[in-house]
Order: structure tokens, then C-alpha cells, then sequence
């Protein structure tokens, strides 16, 4: 098994390029660019489908023969504002050239040319659990939004001291309509930059058990098993999440020793 723990590969260009190769899995890729002002990055996208994300920055977007001119909504991702996403099908190309510096993720798994390129639309804001199981989501492209053959892609925004995929779940098995098999990357960020968080993946059966300390710009894979994370006082968490399987629904289980906790009063 790859280890679950990628940090940033330097400061600038391509600093992420997570493949299925890489992670030893079968359907999710994610890469992420670093641009300065007047940088570009260009891909061809194969046989894989793909999301680009602005987390940070502006940046002139083509892609899949359209040109979408200047997008970006945020200079810092914890403005917590809507990010501006463009969907590229599979056997096609994109190109980005920043016009501020610009934090680009690419969002991959496999395509099959069912849907065409457009600009992610109508992105909601979702407000989830209660106390310190509070969290804030952009729902990127869930099954909700029929515009992805593969890809179920969200943004988290977790409050300090606040706990995240919780309580503990999983999908990992491909038993539809109970639950369906998704691997699953986490791209972190920190607000203060120098702060940390924890992140948790492990199985029922103690196979897999690691819990990492997760650094801004880190990337947590989760092959199987449960996740959560949590972010110590003092420090803002934001993580991107890439989901995607044989079936492009989001089925999972809580951990029976912890799903009560979906159920108390407190």
C-alpha cells in the first residue's frame, strides 16, 4: 500500500500529482499547481475526466475548446467563498495561465464521455453537524449535479477545535444501495499556515490504522476504512475532497461503535 501521506513536492509548478499508479488504487488522480502571475499549466486528459478547482487566485481557463476567460472568486481559500470549477471531459484538453498567483487542483478519475465541458454552476453552501462536530461545505459536484461520469468532488471548511468526517465512517465496499466503494483524497490546508491538524484512517479489524499529523498543503489518501480529522484551538481547517469508484453515488457507514453519536442530544 502507498503511504497515506503525500506532502507538497516544493513550492512552485506541479507540487501534487497523485495518480492511481502512485496511490495504488484504481480510479482517483489529483494534482495541484502552484502558478506565479503570467505561469501556465496545460494537460491532456486521456481517458480521465477532470475538475479543475481555483482554490486560490485567478487565472485564464481553456479548456475542451471553450475559452471561459478570467475566474476565481478568492485570494485566500478561507475567505470561504464559492471557488469558480470548470468540468473537462475525457480525450479532450485545458490550459490555465494565472493572472494573480494562483492555486490550481486538478480533479481526475476515469471519463466516459457522457457529459461535456461546462462551468460548474450553482454550487451550494451546506452548514453539517452540531457543536464540535460542526462543519461548513461546498458541494463541488456530489450526485446531486448529473455532470461528471466518475467524479464526486467537495470543499470542508472545519471551525478550530472542531472535528471533521465524524463520526468515523467508510465506503469502501461496492454493495449498492448500503454502500458504495469510493477512494478518497483529502487536500489540506491550515489557517495560520504554520498550524497542524490529525487525520485518522483505519479499519474494523485493526488491518490499517494510521492516524498523521497533516501540515498546510498535505494530501491524506484513503484507500479503505474509516477518516475523520480534527483541528486543534487555534487553527482553521480546509480540505478538498476527491471521491470516485464504480459507482458515482456516496453510500457509507458510520462506525458501529461510534454512530450514536448521530443520534444523541447533547
Amino acid at each position: 500500500m502507498a503511504d497515506l501521506l503525500v506532502r507538497p513536492n516544493g513550492k512552485s509548478g506541479k507540487v501534487h500529482d497523485i495518480t492511481p499508479e502512485s496511490a495504488g488504487w484504481g480510479y482517483v488522480g489529483f494534482g495541484l499547481y502552484h502558478l506565479a502571475p503570467g505561469e501556465s499549466a496545460a494537460e491532456a486528459t486521456g481517458d480521465r475526466e477532470a475538475i479543475l478547482v481555483l482554490v486560490e487566485g485567478r487565472a485564464e481557463i481553456d479548456a475542451g475548446g471553450q475559452s471561459f476567460g478570467e475566474l476565481g472568486t478568492r485570494m485566500s481559500v478561507f475567505e470561504r467563498k464559492v471557488p469558480d470549477c470548470v468540468y473537462v471531459p475525457n480525450g479532450s484538453n485545458w490550459s490555465a495561465r494565472a493572472t494573480t498567483a494562483c492555486t490550481l487542483a486538478v480533479c481526475t478519475a476515469p471519463g466516459k464521455g457522457n457529459h461535456p465541458v461546462r462551468r460548474i454552476e450553482n454550487i451550494g453552501f451546506e452548514e453539517r453537524g452540531r457543536g464540535a462536530n460542526t462543519r461548513y461545505i461546498h458541494p463541488i459536484a456530489m450526485e446531486d449535479k448529473d455532470i461528471a461520469d466518475s467524479l464526486l468532488v467537495t470543499e470542508v471548511f472545519t471551525p478550530q477545535g472542531n472535528w471533521s468526517s465524524y463520526p468515523p465512517h467508510r465506503h469502501d465496499e461496492d454493495a449498492f444501495p448500503e454502500m458504495t466503494y469510493l477512494e478518497e483524497t483529502y487536500y489540506h490546508r491550515l489557517n495560520p499556515a504554520q498550524g497542524f491538524g490529525f487525520q485518522r484512517v483505519f479499519t474494523e479489524d485493526g488491518a490499517l490504522d494510521e492516524t498523521m499529523a497533516v501540515s498546510d498543503g498535505d494530501v491524506v489518501l484513503v484507500p479503505k476504512g474509516h477518516h475523520p480529522c480534527g483541528a486543534p484551538y487555534g487553527y482553521e481547517m480546509y480540505y478538498l475532497n476527491v471521491m470516485a469508484g464504480p459507482l458515482r453515488k456516496w453510500r457509507f457507514q458510520n462506525h458501529p461503535d461510534h454512530d450514536w453519536i448521530t443520534r444523541a442530544e447533547f
